[in-house]
């Protein structure tokens, strides 16, 4: 894995947010299916398009990891300021 790169995906009702050791799991919207790709990442903020199981078409979707990291008091400006990069990734 590239060491800037972080990794998006969904397991059930959970996203999963993965960088280097770490591993952010927490609760995804009721319907989503999966995260399509990755439209831009802004230390923290994400803008994703998603599919959802009571959509045809993917839908344009919004994640902020700054309140997730906070609520796991692990300080966001320390975390974030390595990536430079999210990738959608099902491995």
């Amino acid at each position: 894995m590239n060491s800037d790169c972080a990794k998006l995906s969904n397991e059930g009702c959970y996203t999963i947010f993965s960088f280097r050791d770490s591993r952010l799991k927490f609760i995804a919207p009721y319907s989503l299916e999966r995260y399509e790709s990755v439209v831009k990442w802004d230390n923290g903020y994400l803008v994703v398009m998603a599919k959802y199981s009571h959509l045809k078409e993917p839908e344009e979707e919004y994640i902020d990891l700054i309140p997730v990291l906070e609520d796991l008091c692990i300080e966001p400006e320390n975390y974030l300021k390595p990536i430079k990069k999210v990738e959608v990734s099902y491995a």
